[in-house]
C-alpha cells in the first residue's frame, strides 16, 4: 500500500492538460468486443482500472498492440468462452465496476454474458437492476450463482424492445446500447442516460456501422444490425479531471491553464465553480483560472443558502461534489452540498472537519458548508482515501494546508488520476509517493 506524503500551503503555477475520460474509455474499450475487425482508440487514460479492463480483453482473447502510451488497436476476431466461467474471471471482475459493462457486448456476440456484482468504489450500493431487467426484457434468462456472487446471462437471440428504464443509469444504458445494437429488430430506450460518454459510445458504434438515432437526447431508437465493421476512436478530456484542476487551482491560489479542457462536452461544471465565486475563463478550448485571495459563494435572488446538487446530465455530475464542497471550505460565504445518488459518498468530510473546516453533515445525502474566508487554513492530518473521487478531494484539502498531510490508500485515487503526483509536482506541488 502506497501514501502520498504533502507539505500544503504551496501555490501552483503552470500548465497541466486533461487526461482521456475515464468513464468513456470504459465503455468503448468494452465495445471491442462487439466487432472481428481491428479497433483504435486514442487518448486512452493509463490508469488502474482501464488497465485492469484492458486485461480482461487480453484474457478474453483480444488482441492488444499498443502504439503509445494512449493509442490502443484491439482485435476480438476470437473469443476465449472458457474464461468467463474461471475463477479468474470472477475475481477479476469482482474489483472492477467498469466490468459490467463487459456484458451488453458479450451477451451480444456469444448470447451469453457473466456479470459480477459491482466492485471499486465504496460509496454505497450501486445496483445493478437496470442492466439486469433490459436484458431480461430483450430475452435473456438470468440466474445469480450466491456463491460466487455473480449473475449468470444467456441468451438464443436478443430481440429489440421498448425499454423504459427505471433510472437512467450510464453504465446501464451502455449496456444495453451495446446488446441493442446486434440485437434482431428495433430498440427504443427510453429515459436513457445522454452523458457525452454515451453520446461518444453512440457515435463510435454508428462508425462501426450500427444504427442509432437520438444520439444526445434520453430517447434513443436503435436498429439491430447483424454485424459491426471496425472503426477508429478518439477519447474525450477527463471533465472530472478538468473540475478537479479548477478546484484544485480555487483552493491554492493557484494560477492554473488547464489545455484542450473539452469545453464544448463540460456542461454545467465550469457555472457550477462559478457559483462558489471562482473566475473561470475561456480561451478556445482552454481554461483559465487565475490566482484569487477570496472567492465569494452566490446567493438566490431571494438571498437564501446556495444548494449544490448531483443530477443526471445535463445536470451536474455527483464526481464533482466531493470536490465542490472541499473548494467552499475556504469560500466566503455558505453552500448546501447535496448527494443524491449515493449515500456513503459524504462520508469523507469527518477528515475535512478534522482538518479545521466547518462543515455540518446533516444526514448520509447533505452536508452545509461554511466557508472560513482564508481566515482558518485547514491544518494537514493523517487520513485514508475511501474511494476516487474522495481522495482526490483530500488530496486538493491537503495541497492548500498548512502542514504536512498522509494520504493513505492512494490506489483508489490512481484507479481515476494517472500520474496525479508527477503531474502535480511540475505545477510546484510538493508531494511524494512513499
Amino acid at each position: 500500500m502506497a501514501n502520498f506524503i504533502v507539505k500544503g500551503g504551496k501555490r501552483l503555477d503552470g500548465v497541466i492538460t486533461p487526461q482521456g475520460a475515464k468513464n468513456e474509455a470504459l465503455q468503448v474499450v468494452s465495445a471491442v468486443l462487439l466487432t472481428k475487425e481491428e479497433v483504435t482508440i486514442h487518448n486512452i487514460p493509463d490508469i488502474l482500472d482501464v488497465r485492469l479492463q484492458i486485461e480482461l480483453l487480453k484474457d478474453l482473447g483480444v488482441r492488444v498492440r499498443q502504439s503509445d502510451n494512449h493509442t490502443y488497436t484491439f482485435c476480438a476476431e476470437s473469443l476465449n468462452t472458457e474464461f468467463l466461467s474461471s475463477e479468474s474471471f470472477q475475481e477479476k471482475t469482482g474489483k472492477l465496476r467498469g466490468s459490467v459493462m463487459l456484458a451488453g457486448p458479450l451477451l451480444g456476440r456469444l448470447g451469453m454474458a457473466c456479470m459480477p456484482k459491482p466492485g471499486g468504489d465504496k460509496i454505497g450500493r450501486r445496483k445493478l437492476d437496470t442492466h439486469i431487467s433490459g436484458f431480461k426484457a430483450m430475452g435473456a434468462t438470468i440466474d445469480f450463482n450466491k456463491d460466487a456472487s455473480f449473475f449468470l446471462i444467456k441468451a438464443d437471440a436478443l430481440k429489440g424492445t421498448y425499454l423504459m428504464l427505471d433510472e437512467p443509469s450510464v453504465t446501464g444504458t451502455a449496456n444495453l446500447i451495446m446488446a441493442a445494437v446486434v440485437a434482431q429488430g428495433n430498440t427504443t430506450l427510453y429515459n436513457a442516460a445522454c452523458e457525452p460518454y454515451i453520446q461518444q459510445l453512440c457515435s463510435m458504434l454508428n462508425r462501426m456501422g450500427a444504427k442509432i438515432s437520438g444520439i444526445g437526447s434520453n430517447l434513443l431508437l436503435i436498429e439491430g444490425v447483424a454485424s459491426l465493421s471496425g472503426t477508429v476512436h478518439t477519447v474525450l478530456p477527463d471533465m472530472i479531471e478538468v473540475g478537479s484542476f479548477i478546484g484544485l487551482a480555487a483552493m491554492t491560489r493557484s494560477d492554473l491553464t488547464i489545455k484542450n479542457a473539452g469545453i464544448a462536452h463540460l456542461g454545467v461544471i465550469p457555472d457550477r465553480f462559478r457559483a462558489l465565486g471562482i473566475i473561470v475563463e475561456t480561451v478556445g478550448d482552454d481554461i483559465h483560472i487565475p490566482s484569487q485571495d477570496i472567492y465569494d459563494i452566490e446567493t438566490y435572488l431571494d438571498g437564501s443558502m446556495l444548494t449544490i446538487s448531483d443530477h443526471p446530465w445535463p445536470g451536474l455530475t455527483p464526481d464533482l461534489l466531493s470536490v465542490l464542497l472541499v473548494v467552499a471550505t475556504q469560500a466566503r460565504g455558505s453552500v448546501l452540498i447535496h448527494q443524491k445518488m449515493f449515500e456513503s459518498r459524504l462520508f469523507f468530510v469527518d477528515k475535512i472537519i478534522e482538518m479545521g473546516a466547518r462543515i455540518v453533515l446533516c444526514d448520509p445525502h447533505r452536508a452545509v458548508v461554511v466557508g472560513l474566508e482564508r481566515k482558518y487554513p485547514l491544518r494537514g492530518i493523517t487520513m485514508t482515501s475511501p474511494d476516487i473521487r474522495a481522495g482526490v478531494a483530500l488530496l486538493i484539502a491537503a495541497l492548500s494546508a498548512e502542514g504536512r498531510s498522509v494520504i493513505q490508500n492512494i490506489e483508489q485515487i490512481d484507479r481515476g488520476y494517472q500520474f496525479i503526483d508527477q503531474r502535480l509536482q511540475q505545477l510546484g506541488a510538493d508531494i511524494q509517493r512513499v
